[in-house]
């Protein structure tokens, strides 16, 4: 189907089967009646298995590294869990509404070329996450090997970078319906073996060390709470819609909602709390968990349930790199970039696996400093994002038309200067207001500390990176505040009848 094709068919809506053994022949067009599929209760496997990494545990000691108590850091974790994956939930609602791609949606907002920036943004999110997670399968797998005495050396990591980038690309490819299927055994695997990883740890918790951590600043509460946020929900954000697009039009918006925020944050609750109770018990872990997130884990484990434990830890990582691969194609696809699918899809699994080799094999930098940087700093302007969809998708009180979405001369128009310089501003403002000191290619971060009175790059401030937050609330009040009237004129002007069939 072309890009802005949508025929409607006169099958029902939702009696289409999943067909994981096909590749999905769809890309960035509007999903047909014919094709609509499920349940919003579908939608729990897909976000479960995505979040159920035990690379959830090692957010444990992250969050401690802000210098917070353990009680204040639950806290943190709660809010900034649920809260970031509510706002993907909310998100999800216009892919019921448009059955399209979450950037492609954002044409209504952006217009159908102005929209291209946040979908370079979301490109190099989603590229980025997915390189981070198949590093992460393939160091954990080295780190196994080494303690059973298999070597964990060079072709330990050759051998699972090939595993990790072939199960990835797989999915990537085969698309939708394979990956509905996937992320629901991955689901059941991972947290019958992640239940396991805890019985069998839980003696490592000591609780008179965890509640004498002494409570941190309001600063320092702040900066844990944004960097929760990045971590999960707001690294979600851009994908919000490309897996409910292909729920029937009837289905319930608050279900939609629901089952999303439901099912990603579930299993990081749980993983982040029990991970806290460990960190927070050891400072060797605390320390091993900063090079090696999921490999220090296995130094706590029997050696018999090594390989029970790679095999959570890769399966885990893999239902991350599945959705992200599958939403950069997407995102690619938007751009303008005119190939099917599966070789957009094909292309993001080689720069993915590109970049796994270098950091793997060649860079073997801190993975901490540069994981936080890389957050914080596209976590800025994503955020910008989400608060203008967000505001747009409430604004909105039809259903989206789907024709003009894929057309520059249609309601929605070529490029909507208004929000795409919102979102610009709130980069700009953002950045100013965040700081990443230990990766020395964003020590540039965080010049509007010292102007706004909030003592520059080495004041209380300085790593509650309140930029994020700012760039969320900025882009969202302005465009709530003056994006109204563009929405109603957009839902006023006439439709255009779809051409005849040929």
């Amino acid at each position: 189907m072309a890009e802005g094709q949508s025929v409607a068919s006169a099958a029902p809506a939702g009696e289409a089967e999943l067909r994981p053994t096909q590749i999905e022949m769809n890309g960035i067009n509007v999903i047909t009646d014919s094709e609509r599929k499920g349940h919003p209760r579908d939608l729990f496997w897909p976000w479960f298995a995505a979040n159920v990494s035990v690379l959830g545990l090692s957010y444990g000691a992250f969050v401690l590294g802000f210098g917070i108590s353990f009680w204040q850091a639950v806290v943190v974790s709660l809010v900034g869990i649920i809260v970031s994956f509510l706002l993907v939930g909310f998100i999800a609602v216009a892919g019921k509404r448009g059955s399209a791609p979450t950037m492609v949606l954002g044409r209504a907002a952006f217009g159908v070329n102005g929209n291209k920036l946040p979908s370079v943004i979301s490109w190099l999110l989603t590229v980025g996450w997915e390189t981070v997670l198949v590093i992460l399968a393939t160091l954990a797998t080295a780190t196994v090997f080494d303690r059973l005495g298999w070597g964990g050396g060079t072709v330990t990591k050759v051998i699972a970078l090939i595993v990790v980038v072939a199960l990835t690309i797989f999915g990537g490819v085969m698309g939708f319906d394979l990956i509905m299927r996937m992320q629901s055994l991955i689901t059941i695997v991972t947290a019958v073996l992640t239940v396991g990883f805890i019985i069998l740890v839980i003696d490592k918790i000591h609780w008179s060390t965890v509640s004498a951590i002494p409570s941190g600043s309001g600063q320092a509460l702040i900066g844990a709470l944004v960097f929760m946020m990045t971590g999960f929900g707001l690294g979600w954000v851009n994908a919000g819609a490309d897996y409910s697009r292909y729920l029937p039009r009837r289905s319930s918006g608050r279900a939609v909602v629901g089952w999303t925020t439901f099912g990603s944050s579930i299993a990081p609750i749980f993983l982040v709390i029990f991970g806290l109770l460990l960190a927070g018990s050891s400072k060797a872990l605390s320390n091993a968990i900063a090079a090696d997130p999921i490999g220090a884990l296995a130094n706590l484990l029997p050696t018999w349930y090594l390989i029970p434990f790679v095999i959570v830890a890769v399966l885990g990582l893999v239902g991350g790199s599945v959705l992200d691969i599958y939403s950069s194609g997407l995102a690619l696809l938007t751009l303008g970039v005119r190939v099917p699918r599966y070789v957009a899809a094909l292309i993001d699994g080689t720069i993915m696996t590109l970049g796994a080799i270098y950091v793997v094999f060649i860079a073997h930098s801190s993975f901490v400093v540069q994981f936080e940087g890389f957050l914080i700093t596209l976590g800025v302007p994503i955020a910008a994002w989400c608060g203008i969809m967000l505001a747009d998708i409430l604004l909105r009180h039809r259903d989206y038309a789907e024709r003009d979405l894929f057309t520059p001369s249609g309601r929605y128009g070529d490029i909507r200067w208004f929000p795409v310089g919102v979102i610009v501003a709130g980069t700009v403002l953002g950045w100013g207001l965040v700081t990443n000191a230990s990766a020395s290619w964003l020590t540039w971060q965080g010049y509007l500390l010292g102007p706004f009175g909030l003592g520059g790059k080495s004041g209380a401030w300085a790593f509650a990176n309140l930029g994020v937050l700012v760039a969320l609330v900025f882009g969202f009040v302005v465009t709530w505040a003056f994006g109204r009237s563009t929405v109603r004129a957009q839902e006023a002007a006439p439709v255009e009848p779809a051409p005849a069939a040929a």
